[in-house]
């Protein structure tokens, strides 16, 4: 094994997409880091790798960080996983990385299933440009939506359908993906507007929204009329801002239409 850090992906669900390289590495490495070395216990087990594990999550990856790098410089070949899919995404990895860049130390990838890059192809939403928001933050939704491209979140089963009216009520207009438990039996890929699946059976497991770019035709009179009278409930302030994102028109063309309204 060449001397240096390896950022190792590992499945998301079906261990199957277990890469040959990827096992090969894992075996050969000095040390292996890993989000939780009981969840990575499985899948060592499984392919009988043997390799000793250290910890290193969120939570003390700060502190773990200058003694694998120290071990690298010493000769020492060090893998990185996290509990499935690509360090780094949504995981702890970056830090231990940028660091070993900073270090001058070697650093290669061993590529492997991402739940982000999985549920975008599964959505049918176009792909050519998408941003990525990491676990889905409704106070930031209003701001999300000024993103005009495809949009891919992670969320939680238990805030699932919170997010869904949440989304019906800021981005109505705008198809979502909710993709679930991906490479795994129950894999499902539930789309439609929002406000369409508001009374769906909440779903289950492991999930990711993908977000439908914003439609290119501007909203008509009427369609801006009746958000007019959904938000005139809340301070003028509040409706402006409402109205502003969710019809995609300026800040100053909402008060008008709201003091027009009054």
């Amino acid at each position: 094994m060449q001397t240096g850090l390896y950022i190792v992906g590992t499945p998301i669900g079906n261990l199957g997409d277990m890469s040959p390289r990827a096992v090969e590495i894992l075996k050969n490495v000095d040390l292996i880091a890993a989000e939780d070395t009981r969840v990575f216990g499985k899948i060592a087990t499984h392919f009988n790798i043997k390799t000793h594990r250290v910890s290193c999550h969120e939570h003390n990856e700060r502190k773990v960080i200058g003694d694998l790098i120290e071990k690298i410089q010493n000769g020492a070949a060090i893998a990185i996983v996290t509990d499935a899919g690509m360090p780094g995404i949504s995981d702890p990895g970056f830090r231990i990385v940028r660091a070993a860049r900073e270090s001058g130390v070697p650093v290669y990838v061993v590529p492997g299933p991402t739940a982000v890059i999985s549920a975008l192809v599964l959505s049918g939403f176009p792909t050519d440009r998408f941003t990525f928001c990491g676990f889905f933050d409704e106070k930031k939704l209003r701001e999300d939506n000024k993103i005009r491209h495809t949009i891919v979140y992670y969320e939680s089963p238990n805030r699932i359908m919170n997010t869904i009216a949440a989304m019906a009520r800021v981005m109505p207009e705008r198809q979502i993906a909710i993709v679930r438990e991906i490479t795994k039996i129950h894999e499902q890929a539930i789309i439609g507007y929002p406000a369409d699946l508001m009374n769906i059976e909440a779903p289950r497991g492991e999930i990711v929204i993908v977000v439908a770019p914003a439609p290119d035709h501007k909203m008509s009179d009427k369609e801006i009329s009746d958000i007019v009278n959904d938000v005139v409930a809340n301070s003028t302030k509040a409706a402006a801002t409402d109205l502003a994102a969710r019809a995609g028109i300026s800040k100053k063309e909402a008060y008008r239409r709201l003091i027009k309204k009054d």
